[in-house]
């Protein structure tokens, strides 16, 4: 029976991700037995001789879990396999469990872009790798998209400044598009802009990341975040794992966990349109993008003439509103395309499109490669 140590807390949505999906491959593959060694359990001056100890006296064949301690070389002194999270960098020694941060900030760029903000700004973490990165994801975008970028960085493992935080809020050219590192500081922001009396979604649209139910529901109001293929990242860990040990083998890898959709609540419920018309119509294309929609219909909904609508939409999004519909459903499309293993033909009619003829060629205009090859290079399942 293989015996795994764990070097993970429960408190975070991540966390409880992590130990479902391995959980998962134990029930599947196994039983396993594990061992939790939780954070709190493991400071003090010998926390790293302790671990050691304990795994070869529990006679362990594999660590999972975070460790940002570089004191001890755990994989010289045991010799087994050892898959860690580190906050401050990736090993060079060790198999990584680490995240498409990048792309995870480019998604939230790409999000506020739609909802046509120029002002993004971003709030985490010094020196700690997801957060560093995500902003740099983000940033690059933004500068791409031609939009200001604004940030503020707090120190890691220690109290924030909340006067600062609310001076820099204040600061912020309003609307702005916020992105934090993550939900537990996007929560931050939320009790910060009470404090403040600065309104969200109306003056700072919010987005977090790990899409935690919990932190993200406690605050006024809900925040949207960006869902992580986390349970997915446990599994595929231990699959590599069992691997290994099958074969004897002890090799560095790694298990990259990636963003997987935006789940939108109320903290980004507006957007930066001026024109009351404009912003029904986008609405009404948002909510019923799936579905048969018709010139007709969308002019009889707003009090406009059809080109008095098409060039208001234009001067407010920069795209004319059939464009606006087709990159809609692009969107929606590819992301279905790396969530899930169904046939790309029914994928394509879900998300609107009925003549599916030509949606390779379609989708390669948007994208620059065919939905099968998206699909291969970005696949999380």
């Amino acid at each position: 029976m293989i015996k795994v140590i764990l070097l993970i807390d429960c408190a975070s949505e991540f966390d409880r991700k992590l130990l479902r999906g391995i959980m998962k491959y134990s029930k599947e593959n196994g039983p396993w037995l594990f061992y939790r060694i939780p954070s709190d359990f493991r400071w003090g001056a010998d926390k790293e001789e302790w671990i050691l100890d304990w795994a070869r006296e529990w006679k362990a064949d594999a660590i999972i879990g975070r460790w940002d301690e570089d004191k001890v070389n755990l994989l010289s002194r045991l010799n087994i396999p050892i898959v860690l999270q580190n906050n401050m960098s990736r090993s060079n020694i060790y198999s990584n469990l680490t995240g498409d941060y990048e792309n995870t900030g480019r998604m939230a760029a790409r999000f506020f872009k739609k909802k046509l903000f120029t002002n993004f700004a971003f709030f985490g973490i010094r020196n700690i790798i997801w957060s560093e990165e995500r902003c740099a994801g983000f940033q690059d975008e933004v500068h791409k998209l031609k939009g200001r970028f604004f940030s503020y960085k707090i120190e890691p493992f220690g109290a924030f400044d909340r006067k600062a935080i609310i001076s820099w809020l204040d600061k912020l050219p309003k609307p702005a598009a916020l992105f934090c590192c993550d939900d537990a500081h996007a929560l931050v922001i939320t009790e910060t802009c009470k404090m403040s009396n600065i309104r969200i979604p109306e003056e700072i649209s919010l987005l977090g990341v790990d899409n935690d139910d919990l932190l993200c529901g406690i605050s006024d109001p809900p925040i949207s975040s960006i869902a992580l293929d986390v349970e997915n990242g446990g599994y595929q860990t231990c699959k590599l794992l069992h691997r290994m040990l099958a074969g004897g083998r002890n090799f560095p890898f790694n298990v990259v966990i990636n963003p997987v959709g935006i789940i939108q609540r109320q903290s980004t419920s507006i957007y930066n349109i001026s024109d009351p018309h404009v912003e029904k119509i986008i609405g009404f294309i948002d909510d019923h993008y799936s579905e048969e929609i018709s010139m007709e219909a969308l002019i009889k909904s707003v009090p406009l003439s059809r080109r008095n609508l098409e060039m208001r939409f234009k001067k407010e999004t920069g795209t004319s509103l059939y464009q606006y519909l087709l990159i809609n459903r692009i969107e929606h499309f590819a992301h279905l395309l790396i969530t899930t293993n169904r046939p790309v033909i029914e994928l394509a009619c879900e998300v609107g499109f009925k003549d599916c003829s030509n949606i390779a060629r379609i989708f390669k205009k948007y994208k620059g490669c065919s939905p099968l090859e998206f699909r291969q290079k970005n696949c999380v399942f």
